[in-house]
């Protein structure tokens, strides 16, 4: 499908770009896309450069994490929530660890280790399938979670933020916590009302009540500012929590007996390898993207959606980022080489900058996730995964652009 959409956006730019020639006489539109070409693969090599420092450090800190327990320690924190979740999973069953540990790296987000970690916790679950052809509910529940991006710490975000000049990258924090937040609740209840689990259960009330503490106290703070003093106080609260977490994961380490310093430096070693793997996919996207606004294609689409919008007296600032939004289901790359596009040519901190990263933290790529841990044990009928998965994406997707408009204005 990746393939499909990435030569369709060169084919589109193309088409576009002679209509440009042909419609309006403009013959330097050739010229135009060939030079966004050559500063998209441009953009692409100092980013990956730039995110190099960066990954190193989170990844070492995440193994860190890993070797100390802290998300050995997590994923037995979540348990008695999933085996209320998934009743047919039998009480204390492996699986049911492998479900935790994989929500637990997606939580920190360590997306190294969850995904190997969401495809053993999918094969144990699929053992218990009776028909090895079908989904599950628990094997649904499990999928629509993962797509629906349970991230506590959206990282990443950060890093491609901080990149393309934000002058607070972390601003963002509560506003993607909201979204993915929504994203997350929406499809823990469609699938909650196909497969009749009911929510009502003590256990799972409680954690819904800690959770929502949780939430609560930063979002009572926030709505008493004004809109520039949310985004402040977002901010605030990001880089607070960040460096607690991270005093803390050291101090942990530190505690249970881990050198500290020596698995930090190996973890750190991985991210020159993720930065330089992330190159070659944002000078496609990138470089694909740039053909699509350059040609004078991306505008039209945008326009076309601004103009339908306009006759309902809807504010269509938005549309903008919509692109980011509309293209995470099917592709993570596609969708943060939007966001970066996005960032380049309106700023990191303009109101579509911000709402784009938003919607690039607050979902997970569905179809992408669903090939891979629903193939890696040969389910050939989904069910309502995908029904549920994209009905979380558009959660999501419409809570960031009410989030982002209530702090960001």
């Amino acid at each position: 499908m990746l393939n499909f959409f990435w030569l369709a956006m060169f084919l589109i730019g193309a088409v576009s770009a002679i209509g440009q020639w042909l419609i309006k006489n403009d013959s330097q539109v050739f010229s135009r896309v060939i030079q966004a070409l050559f500063d998209a693969a441009s953009l692409s090599m100092t980013i990956g450069i730039g995110l190099a420092g960066l990954l190193c450090f989170w990844l070492g800190l995440m193994k860190v994490a890993e070797a100390s327990g802290v998300i050995r320690g997590l994923s037995r924190l979540l348990a008695p929530l999933f085996e209320k979740l998934m009743p047919e999973v039998p009480r204390g069953d492996p699986a049911i660890g492998g479900v935790t540990m994989n929500l637990a790296a997606n939580m920190l987000g360590l997306d190294n280790a969850a995904t190997p970690l969401g495809i053993k916790a999918m094969q144990q679950l699929h053992e218990l399938n009776p028909n090895k052809k079908v989904a599950s509910n628990a094997q649904i529940l499990f999928l629509v979670l993962n797509t629906s991006s349970v991230t506590i710490f959206p990282v990443t975000v950060f890093l491609y933020r901080a990149q393309m000049g934000a002058a607070v990258p972390t601003d963002v924090f509560i506003p993607i916590l909201l979204a993915t937040a929504a994203s997350t609740l929406s499809g823990l209840i469609a699938v909650a009302v196909v497969q009749k689990i009911n929510l009502f259960n003590t256990v799972i009330i409680t954690y819904a009540a800690a959770l929502l503490l949780l939430l609560g106290a930063p979002l009572l703070y926030l709505m008493s500012l004004s809109a520039n003093a949310m985004a402040n106080g977002s901010a605030f609260i990001a880089n607070f929590t960040l460096l607690g977490v991270i005093c803390a994961l050291l101090s942990t380490a530190w505690y249970k007996k881990v050198n500290v310093y020596e698995t930090f430096v190996e973890g750190a070693k991985e991210g020159i390898e993720q930065a330089f793997k992330i190159v070659p996919y944002l000078v496609a996207m990138l470089c694909a993207i740039s053909v699509l606004r350059s040609s004078g294609a991306l505008d039209s689409l945008i326009d076309g959606i601004r103009y339908l919008l306009s006759w309902f007296a809807i504010d269509t600032r938005f549309v903008d980022a919509l692109p980011t939004g509309l293209l995470k289901p099917f592709s993570g790359s596609g969708a943060r080489a939007l966001m970066i596009e996005s960032m380049d040519t309106h700023g990191a901190d303009s109101f579509v900058g911000r709402l784009s990263s938003v919607m690039q933290g607050s979902t997970e790529t569905t179809f992408y996730v669903l090939a891979v841990y629903f193939g890696a044990v040969g389910i050939q009928r989904v069910r309502h995964a995908v029904t549920c998965g994209l009905i979380a994406d558009f959660a999501g997707m419409t809570a960031a652009i009410g989030v982002c408009y209530w702090m960001f204005g």
